[in-house]
Formats: structure tokens, sequence, C-alpha cells
């Protein structure tokens, strides 16, 4: 006879639930057309992204433990059953092997043990694994949201990318005009004692097509010292106060960025797993 997870004990089947995977795949195909049209990445839209992502593998992750776990509370009760049990009555009365009994006893009690506790770790990752569901779906109803509001505001973009016009790179390092003139009056008006980078073939961003630069603030990834922080606090308010004129897109530093064409000011980044990923080493400039 083969139990059910419910006759065993565990959390009786969850009914399907739409694949986020996907859903998250088309969103993600949405977005990078958007970006295409905008003329780079939008980082609010690519935060929202990033977190549905995280959101959605943890659900993953979950989903697969707990099924895993439902799998051997099934087994233990199917071992259980079929092995009988052994109360102290039986005991005391049993006319066979005596050491074969106590060790089926034994046996028993630790089935049941491990039983006991593979329920108690199903309970736990139902309550998990509801609450990243309820997560990465809500992640996910945000991507909606930040793509319907970024063609909303579609006019005024579109208004904004005509105002700067579209540059291609020249012979100035592979950088575009606008670009050249920012990281000029920048290393005009900061000092650069760690460098600076800007054109970066190969990469798929404004780095790839010399629309943005770097300026480090320390160096091998380290937190900027005291003076170093006030530097790059001054340089990402430079950008700011000089971006209309200069055709800056959007600013990243110390794990936020500022995306002119959201127009929504500082917004906090996702931990992306450094310092140099989170921006907290340098400061990004990308260009119209």
């Amino acid at each position: 006879m083969i139990l059910s997870p419910a006759v065993a004990g565990a959390a009786p089947l969850r009914t399907a639930r739409p694949n986020p995977e996907a859903e998250l795949k088309r969103l993600t195909q949405e977005a990078a057309a958007i970006n295409k049209s905008y003329r780079g990445q939008v980082q609010s839209l690519e935060e929202t992204r990033v977190q549905a992502g995280k959101a959605t593998t943890t659900a993953k992750s979950l989903r697969r433990a707990l099924a895993r776990a439902e799998t051997d509370v099934v087994r233990f009760a199917q071992t259980a059953y079929m092995g009988g049990a052994l109360d102290d009555g039986s005991l005391l009365s049993f006319q066979g092997d005596a050491n074969q009994a106590l060790s089926q006893a034994a046996t028993m009690s630790h089935l049941a043990s491990r039983r006991a506790s593979q329920l108690n770790r199903v309970r736990d990752l139902i309550k998990k694994a509801k609450t990243a569901e309820k997560s990465a779906d809500a992640k996910i109803v945000k991507l909606k949201k930040d793509i319907a509001d970024l063609k909303r505001q579609r006019v005024r973009i579109e208004r904004l990318l005509a105002k700067y016009g579209f540059q291609t790179p020249t012979g100035n390092g592979g950088l575009t005009p606008r670009t050249v003139t920012m990281r000029n009056l920048v290393l005009q008006n900061f000092p650069m004692p760690y460098g600076y980078g800007c054109l970066r073939p190969g990469d798929p961003g404004e780095h790839g097509s010399g629309r943005a630069c770097d300026f480090m603030m320390s160096s091998g990834g380290s937190v900027p010292a005291a003076d170093a922080l006030a530097r790059g606090n001054r340089l990402a308010q430079w950008a700011i106060d000089n971006g209309n004129r200069l055709g800056v897109m959007y600013i990243i530093w110390q794990q936020k960025y500022y995306d002119v064409r959201t127009g929504a000011g500082w917004k906090m980044m996702s931990n992306r797993g450094g310092n140099t990923a989170n921006h907290i080493d340098h400061v990004h400039i990308s260009m119209f």
C-alpha cells in the first residue's frame, strides 16, 4: 500500500501556478526593446528586472527543495508501514529472535524521528516557498508596471532624445564627441589619482558604444577613503548640475543611480555582488 503525502502527514499537493520564469523571460525581452529605443539601459527598469530575477530564482530553488523533502516524508512513511510497528506489548509476547525484534524497534524509532524532522522541514519550506512565490509575483508585477510607465512617458523621452540627437564614436579614442567633452571637463575640474576608463570594446552598454566613463575613487575594489568619497559626491552632483548642458543620461555612484530619462532622482540599487559592481569605488557617467 502506498500512502499519499496527505496520509503520510505531509502537505497536500499544491495547485499549479503560472510559470514565473517564462513571464520574466518575456518581460526581459520587452525591457531590452525599451532600452534599445531609449538609447541605453534604463536603470530603474534594469533594477526591477534584477530584483525579479533574484526573487524568481529563490522561489524556484525553494520549490525544488520542498519537492525533495516531501518525497522523503512519503518514503519514510512507506517504510514504517511495510515494516510494521512494535510496541511494549508485542515485544514482551514476541516468540522469535529478540535481537531482531529490538533491531526492528530501533529502526522504526529512528525512522519515526527522521520522519518527524522531515515533516517539520516540509512545514518550514512550505512557509518559505509561499513567501518567496509572493515576492517573485510582486516583483514581476512591478516590472510590468515599470514597463507600462516608461511606455506612457515615451513622448517626453523621445523629445529628450531628439534634443541631444544621436552621436556616433569619432577618432577620439572611440568615444562620441559628447563623451569626450564630458570626460575632458571632469579631468579639468577633478583630480583623478586612481585613474578612469571610458571605452570598453565588446561591452553591450554605453561603454561599448563610447558613451560612458568610469571615474575611480579607489583602487583594487576597496571602499573609498573619506576625501575620495567626498570627491565622488562632488563629481556626481556636478554631473547632475551640468547634465542638461552636456547631455548626461544617467549617473551611478555608491550603489545608487540617477536616470535623467525617468526624472525620479536618486534610487538605490540592489546588491550586485561587490564594490565595483555596486559602483562603490567609481562614479559612472553615461551620455545621450
